[in-house]
C-alpha cells in the first residue's frame, strides 16, 4: 500500500521514509509512526497501511537509514549508536511538520524504542497533536513533560521485563504533576505484546505477541486518534 518517501527534517537534511496513503489523502489526519529497534521492517510498514486503511495519512521516519536486522544483538547495535535527542528534535518532528503543512492534524506513536521516542518527540515537537506510546519509555530524566502540549495515551505491559512498570508509576506521577492530559492502559501481557512477529519459534525470550490485548489496545487507539485528530 505505502512507498518509499523522502522528507526533509528542520535543519534542511533529508530523510528517507515509508509514506502510507489513505484512499482520501487530501486534508486527512496524519499519523507518524515510530519503529522498533528493528528498523523498518515488514511487520512496522503493516502499522503504518493499518493506519492509512482506517484513514490516515501514515509516514514512517527511517531513523536507520536503510539498515534493519532479525538479531536481537544487531538490534540494539543500531539503538545504541541512535542519537535519540536528534532523532525526536528532527526526524520526528520533521516528520510531522510535513504532514502539518498537508492541512491536517498529525498524531504520533511508537513502539517499544519507538514509545520512548513518541515521549520524546512530544517534548521537542509543539506541532504534535496526540501521541500513542506503546510500551516504551526513554530514563524519565529526559521526559520534560512541562513541555508536553498534547494528549496522550499510553499501553504497558504488566510482564514487561524491559519495561517495568515500577518505572511507569513513576513516569505517571511525572505527567500528572505537570498537567498532562494522559490516559494509561495496563495488560496482563509480556512486552511487544502488539507486534505479530513476536510470537512462534524464534521469537526474542520475554517477548509474546496476544491478539485479545493487540486488539483491544489498537481499538482504544483508533478511538484516541479518532477524538483527537478527527
Amino acid at each position: 500500500m505505502g512507498t518509499n518517501f523522502t522528507f526533509q527534517r528542520p535543519d534542511g537534511r533529508s530523510v528517507p521514509g515509508y509514506l502510507a496513503e489513505t484512499r482520501l489523502s487530501v486534508g486527512a489526519p496524519a499519523v507518524v509512526v515510530i519503529q522498533e529497534w528493528w528498523g523498518i521492517n515488514a511487520q512496522i510498514r503493516a502499522v503504518a497501511d493499518r493506519l492509512a486503511s482506517a484513514g490516515y495519512t501514515a509516514l514512517v521516519p527511517d531513523l536507520f537509514r536503510g539498515k534493519s536486522t532479525v538479531e536481537a544483538a544487531e538490534a540494539e547495535h543500531l539503538m545504541k549508536g541512535l542519537d535519540f535527542a536528534d532523532a525526536a528534535s528532527q526526524d520526528v518532528r520533521g516528520a510531522v511538520q510535513f504532514l502539518k503543512a498537508r492541512g491536517a492534524k498529525v498524531g504520533v506513536t511508537g513502539f517499544c524504542m519507538g514509545g520512548a521516542l513518541t515521549l520524546l518527540a512530544m517534548c521537542a515537537a509543539p506541532e504534535i497533536d496526540a501521541g500513542v506510546v506503546w510500551y516504551g519509555y526513554p530514563p524519565l530524566q529526559y521526559v520534560d513533560a512541562s513541555r508536553i502540549r498534547a494528549p496522550v495515551m499510553l499501553h504497558w505491559a504488566l510482564q514487561d521485563t524491559f519495561f517495568p512498570i515500577s518505572a511507569v508509576d513513576a513516569l505517571e506521577a511525572k505527567l500528572r504533576e505537570a498537567g498532562v492530559d494522559f490516559e494509561s492502559h495496563r495488560y496482563l501481557a509480556h512486552h511487544a505484546f502488539a507486534n505479530e512477529a513476536a510470537a512462534g519459534p524464534g521469537r526474542i525470550a520475554a517477548t509474546q505477541y496476544d491478539p485479545v490485548w493487540a486488539q483491544q489496545a489498537w481499538d482504544r487507539t483508533l478511538r484516541f486518534f479518532g477524538r483527537k485528530l478527527g
